[in-house]
């Protein structure tokens, strides 16, 4: 959260009206590498997917542009595995301000 926050502050402050700017880090994932990742954190076991049949036009990994935000002079300061947990965690304690949402 504290990454993409600044990079908003940055892109506000940096870019122009009408630009496209794309937060990103470069380091992509797979949905099932994610998944079994917050598995892990979540202590829950794997056997919880569910695999399916691939619909047409599955996306498999997710990818963007984010060359700008870098010449900005953004990059990311946490690591993808903290910041999975940190998100995890604030859900798991803060269950009753979301939990009514869903």
């Amino acid at each position: 959260m504290e990454d993409n926050c600044r990079a908003i502050d940055l892109v506000l402050r940096k870019s122009r009206p009408g630009d496209v700017v794309n937060i990103g880090s470069g380091n992509e994932r797979t949905n099932i590498d994610v998944t079994k990742q917050l598995l892990r954190h979540m202590k829950k076991p794997e056997s919880m997917i569910t695999y399916v049949q691939d619909r047409a036009g599955h996306d498999f990994r997710y990818s963007l542009e984010w060359d700008r935000i870098k010449k900005m002079g953004w990059t990311p300061k946490v690591k993808f595995e903290d910041g999975v947990k940190t998100t995890v965690d604030w859900y798991l304690v803060n269950e009753k301000w979301w939990k009514p949402l869903v």
